[in-house]
């Protein structure tokens, strides 16, 4: 077994609002060269609102209707209640422990907002956003949503510790997310001098964040809150040893080796797929802006 050599350790400090409802340090692709798109494949944005604290409001807290196509959102539900409407007519509350796993596919409008009542209440408000690439033979695959709960969770225990398994297997245990490419998504719970030795196939583009806590990983000592680390694909394993309790949200994917044109809210393959995306969705083709 050989171990994978960390390509390098970034964080953003800086952070920004999506609507009225989300604060969110953007890791990538703000921040990367484009040539990321390629290097983390078929992962294309993350966004982590970390802990933040919201004041109780009557008003609508969140972001309204906007569009997307060619790609799937995944919002998981750290603390705090997200509700979801999209014009495919999809619905949703999500609550802490839960994700939100929303296929844009062909085009959809959708919108989300704290949950009308929990958002009438001070509160911790605490997500991940990330945005997975559809290959292109599925860019159009027709728009659908996926709410898993908490209890639907692949759970792996360890002697001290755990691993929540949102999507693909990690120690032979399976997530409950359906996915268009390989990918792995977990998160490692692992208590203060405990170790952990986690296998990913060495083609797999592999990264994770430090929500909380401090670890070493692999020989590199005190990686802490906020930092991202990027791995080499020159292996097939990463060690990971907690200095403090540590949560540790981990992305593997087979990457999809085919062209990437991100404008805005659209990712597709060439610059002529998105004018038509944008044709589309003036025309009506992502649905009714009355949902």
């Amino acid at each position: 077994m050989s171990y994978r050599k960390i390509e390098r350790i970034f964080k953003n400090d800086r952070t920004h609002w999506v609507g009225n409802g989300f604060k969110v340090k953007q890791y990538f692709p703000t921040g990367q060269d484009r040539e990321f798109f390629d290097r983390f494949s078929p992962f294309i944005l993350m966004d982590y609102n970390a802990p933040c604290e919201f004041k109780g409001s009557n008003s609508r807290v969140g972001v309204d209707i906007h569009p997307h196509r060619g790609f799937e959102t995944v919002t998981f539900a750290l603390q705090g209640k997200v509700e979801h409407k999209d014009s495919a007519g999809n619905s949703g509350v999500i609550e802490p422990g839960d994700i939100q796993w929303m296929t844009a596919g062909s085009g959809v409008l959708h919108k989300e907002f704290h949950e009308i009542n929990y958002a009438k209440n001070d509160r911790i408000f605490h997500m991940i956003q990330l945005w997975v690439n559809l290959p292109k033979k599925d860019k159009m695959t027709p728009p659908k949503y996926q709410a898993i709960t908490k209890d639907q969770m692949g759970l792996h225990q360890l002697p001290n510790g755990e691993i929540i398994v949102y999507a693909g297997e990690v120690l032979g245990t399976k997530g409950p997310a359906n996915t268009f490419s390989p990918i792995n998504i977990y998160k490692i719970n692992l208590p203060k001098g405990e170790s952990i030795e986690i296998q990913e196939p060495a083609s797999h583009n592999t990264g994770m964040l430090m929500i909380q806590g401090k670890s070493t990983i692999n020989n590199k000592e005190n990686v802490q809150t906020d930092d991202f680390i990027l791995f080499e694909n020159d292996g097939n394993a990463y060690r990971i040893t907690a200095q403090e309790d540590s949560e540790i949200f981990v992305l593997s994917g087979e990457p999809l080796n085919e062209p990437v044109v991100a404008y805005g809210p659209f990712v597709m393959n060439t610059m002529e797929e998105i004018y038509q995306a944008n044709i589309d969705m003036q025309n009506g083709k992502f649905g009714s802006f009355d949902f």
